[in-house]
Order: C-alpha cells, then sequence, then structure tokens
C-alpha cells in the first residue's frame, strides 16, 4: 500500500521529454503508443502511485499540439479479434477509443485499416465509420515485410498506402491491441511526408520494460509475467552497449526489429537518427521511483498474481498449460513465495476449517479477514461485508443486511429467476447495501467505506464466478484464486 512512484513529476517530464523529441525532428513526429492509454492498472499495481489514467491525462495537457490516429488490423477485424479484459471486439474498441479520446478534447483525425487485402469484414468497417463521420484510411500488405527494405520503401511498398493527411505537430498512433500496426504506419508516414518535403521523426513510448532499471529489477519481471502469452523476453539492449557503453534494458521484439527499422529510416530520411532501440523511446517512468524499496514489493506481489492468474486460466482451459510454466519459472527467477501474501493461505485455512469455500483479504493497516460460504452469500460476498465492517469500524456481530432483506432477494433468484446457486454474488449484496443505507446508519458507514478497500488484495480456495471477479475489479480490490472449481462438473458458468 506505501507509494513509490512521483506521478506528478511524472507527468511533468513525460510531456517535455515528447515536446523535445518534437523539436529534434523539426516539428513534427510520430510517436507509436504501445500499452493502454487508459486504464493502465498493470502500472498502478506495480508503481504505486502511478495512476491508471495518467498517460492520456499527460497527452491531454498538450492537446493543443497532438491528433490521433487509430490502427486496426484487417484480419482482427476478419477474425472479430476481441479484447480480454473488456470482452469487446477491436473494431468496436476502435470506436469506443475515439468517443473516450474525444470526451477529453483530444482530436482524432482518423482511423487507419492496416494489412488490408480487400477482406470484407474490413470493407463494411470502413463504411460503418463512413456513416459515422470518420474519416478511414488503407494501408495495405506488402510482399516481403519486413525483410524486403527496397520493396517495402518504394513506390509499390509504402508508396501504395493512403497518404493520411494530419494537422499537428504531434501524432499519436494507438490502437485496441497488439499487433495492430502502429510502426508500419508511422513508417509509411515518413515516407510520404519525406516525398512532400516535411520534416518529421518517429519515437516510440512504451511504459514498459522501464529501460534503466536492471535487467532483474522486479518490476521489469512482472512485466514479463503479464505477456508471458506474447513470449516477450526482456535483455539489455546490445546496440545501446555497443554505441554509448551502457546497459539499458530493451524487450526482444525491439531488438530483433531494430536493424530492418533502422535501414528503412535510413532509406527514407538518408540517415538513421538513432543507434539503438532504447533510443527510440521516450519514456521516462524510471526517473519518477522515489521508494524503490515499495516498488519491488508492489511488483513482487504482481509476479504472484499473474501466476495465479496463468494457473486459474490453465485450469479453466481457456490457456495452454505452457503459459503457466513459463510463470513458474518467473516466479521462481524472481524469488517469489506465496508468503509475501498472507490472504492465501488464510483462506486455504478458512476452508479446512468451515469445509466450503472461503476468501481472505489483507486490509490497509495489514488485518487479515476472511469469509465464509452460507446459505445465503458466497464467500466473495462475505468477505466483502467482512472487509467493509473492519475498515467502517462496526462491530462484526452486527448485521449491514437483515436475513430478511436477503432472504427474498435469494428466493428470486431461484423461484422467479431460474438460478440453481441461490447465495448472493458480491454486486448483488452491494445493491442489497445500498438499498439498507437509506434506513440504518452502519449500511451507510459501510457504503461509504468502500473507497478504503481499493488496492487491497483478495484471495479464493476456489475459482469465483465472473461476476464477482469483475465486481471485485470495479472496486479496485486485486483478486487471486486457487486454480481449482467447486464442483467437479464439465460445465462451470
Amino acid at each position: 500500500m506505501r507509494k513509490g512512484f512521483d506521478n506528478a513529476k511524472y507527468m511533468s517530464i513525460q510531456s517535455e521529454c515528447i515536446r523535445e523529441r518534437i523539436a529534434q525532428f523539426g516539428g513534427k513526429l510520430y510517436l507509436e503508443f504501445g500499452g493502454k492509454l487508459f486504464d493502465d492498472f498493470h502500472a498502478s499495481r506495480v508503481l504505486p502511485g502511478f495512476e491508471p489514467d495518467s498517460k492520456i491525462r499527460m497527452l491531454a495537457t498538450m492537446k493543443d499540439d497532438a491528433e490521433i490516429i487509430i490502427a486496426i488490423n484487417a484480419e482482427d477485424i476478419e477474425q472479430n479479434k476481441r479484447r480480454g479484459d473488456l470482452g469487446i471486439t477491436y473494431d468496436d474498441d476502435v470506436l469506443r477509443l475515439a468517443d473516450a479520446f474525444r470526451s477529453l478534447g483530444l482530436y482524432v483525425g482518423s482511423v487507419v485499416i492496416t494489412r488490408y487485402s480487400g477482406q470484407s469484414g474490413a470493407e463494411k468497417f470502413k463504411q460503418r465509420l463512413a456513416a459515422l463521420g470518420m474519416k478511414c484510411f488503407l494501408h495495405y500488405s506488402i510482399p516481403g515485410y519486413p525483410s524486403d527494405i527496397a520493396g517495402i520503401v518504394s513506390e509499390e511498398g509504402y508508396g501504395k498506402n493512403d497518404y493520411i493527411e494530419t494537422q499537428r505537430p504531434l501524432v499519436v498512433v494507438t490502437a485496441p491491441g497488439p499487433g495492430s500496426g502502429k510502426m508500419a504506419t508511422c513508417l509509411s508516414q515518413l515516407y510520404h511526408e519525406n516525398k512532400r518535403g516535411i520534416k518529421a521523426g518517429y519515437a516510440k513510448f512504451e511504459t514498459f520494460p522501464i529501460w534503466n532499471l536492471p535487467l532483474k529489477h522486479p518490476v521489469n519481471i512482472a512485466y514479463e509475467a503479464a505477456t508471458a502469452d506474447l513470449d516477450d523476453i526482456n535483455m539489455i539492449d546490445p546496440f545501446h552497449l555497443e554505441a554509448y557503453g551502457k546497459t539499458a534494458v530493451n524487450y526482444n521484439r525491439d531488438v530483433e526489429i531494430f536493424p530492418v527499422l533502422r535501414a528503412m529510416m535510413t532509406q527514407i530520411m538518408g540517415e538513421c537518427p538513432y543507434k539503438s532501440p532504447t533510443d527510440m523511446g521516450v519514456n521516462m517512468a524510471g526517473f519518477c521511483i522515489y521508494d524503490d524499496e515499495a516498488v519491488r514489493e508492489a511488483a513482487n506481489m504482481e509476479i504472484l498474481r499473474r501466476y495465479y492468474r496463468a494457473a486459474q486460466d490453465v485450469a479453466m482451459h481457456s490457456a495452454p498449460a505452457a503459459l503457466l510454466h513459463k510463470n513458474e519459472l518467473i516466479v521462481q527467477q524472481a524469488g517469489v513465495t506465496k508468503e509475501i501474501c498472507p490472504a492465501i493461505n488464510a483462506s486455504i485455512l478458512k476452508e479446512d476449517e468451515t469445509e466450503k469455500p472461503a476468501g481472505a483479504m489483507v486490509l490497509p493497516d495489514g488485518k487479515i479477514v476472511t469469509g465464509k460460504t452460507s446459505s445465503l452469500l458466497g464467500a466473495s460476498a462475505a468477505l466483502l461485508l467482512n472487509a467493509l465492517k473492519n475498515v467502517a469500524d462496526i462491530d462484526d456481530s452486527i448485521d449491514l443486511i437483515s436475513p430478511e432483506t436477503l432472504e427474498p432477494i435469494c428466493q428470486l433468484k431461484t423461484k422467479m429467476l431460474g438460478n440453481r446457486n441461490p447465495r448472493l454474488h458480491s454486486d448483488e449484496v452491494l445493491i442489497a447495501l445500498a438499498a439498507s443505507s437509506f434506513f440504518n446508519p452502519n449500511a451507510k458507514k459501510a457504503m461509504d467505506a468502500i473507497p478504503q478497500l481499493h488496492g487491497c488484495d483478495a484471495h479464493f480456495s476456489v475459482i469465483i464466478s465472473s461476476v464477482d471477479e469483475k465486481t471485485y475489479k470495479k472496486l479496485g480490490i486485486n483478486v487471486a484464486c486457487e486454480p481449482r472449481y467447486e464442483h467437479r462438473t464439465l460445465y462451470h458458468k
């Protein structure tokens, strides 16, 4: 819970660094923006003090100079690819992102469909954008990409792509997810700008790995855990070491593509302004850590959470066993054990004691509170109420919601709505608590205490329902589960 990251400093020096890079290239910069612009909860967990919306707020301070291009891969449209965290398709997310940017006063100039080759889904999305009044441009698949430099940097390569007309000094290229063609969009634009005699440059904004932290720093290891499904591997940037005699951390994909990128930029601009992939970056997060011990502790907790997430996904058959094996190696490499989260053993002991699924949570003051399964409440709902009693200083013997209120809701679930499980989920309990707060002062007191649970860690002895997990996440509570179901059935909702 201890802070270790100066968010105000980050927003200040980050925007200053981007402005300096714009000036370096004569007043025009294409900035490839990796990671999440909105709701970067991974960063806020491993860098305590980092606000999840820091990056977009930082861009908002530059809104008069910035415009945004959203890139989406035509194949992702065709395959209805979805964001794992939101459950929506990439094409719907393009529209969501555009609305979110505009709500902050940021100018969304256009959408570019990359790797286009006449896909029907991409054509329909293009028509949909036109109906919504959004400019849409097409970038095509290029034979021999990325190795045939001469073919790529030619009229038959980048030259065939639509030229995206931009108006402002900073052009942020972002996307719904990885593999959307952000870098290729930037380089294609450099090619077209150069043909028109317009000075422009390219840079990259990736928060992780943090280049000026040690290779094996827990923050960088946590990034490997977070991207284990992408096979990202942190490594010392060999080009940076050769050019400057200094170590800097990057990841394998950027290091592997750098010779190609350098050759392309040389072909386009006459010379490459960068000597290493680290040079391309503008990330200043490493300079804003003021309590390294607090950051290390937070990152180690994230490594453990990622391990349990992988174990749960494998148990749910939504991820291959190899993902768990990789996370096991990462946990061992970091020297992390489950003892760093006392909620784990507490939840298992509570299940042993009650012989039913249970949960435990570490409160802001370090106290451990548990929740058990009962006839009216699931373990996650019970744990939530018990945690709120503790942080609101309400005696444990007091019912925040009377059984007379809960029982009709349970009967409604089974008799009217056809649910087999009468016990209330976390969201249902919160609604009942909110209704009770009108006439019950303790319920009102508990409701007011909900924000105090933000950032707490909860662990459950079984895999909880997706409804409960989503409710906890909305409250900002970190959730992990033992990788097993309560019941041995073939189908789990």
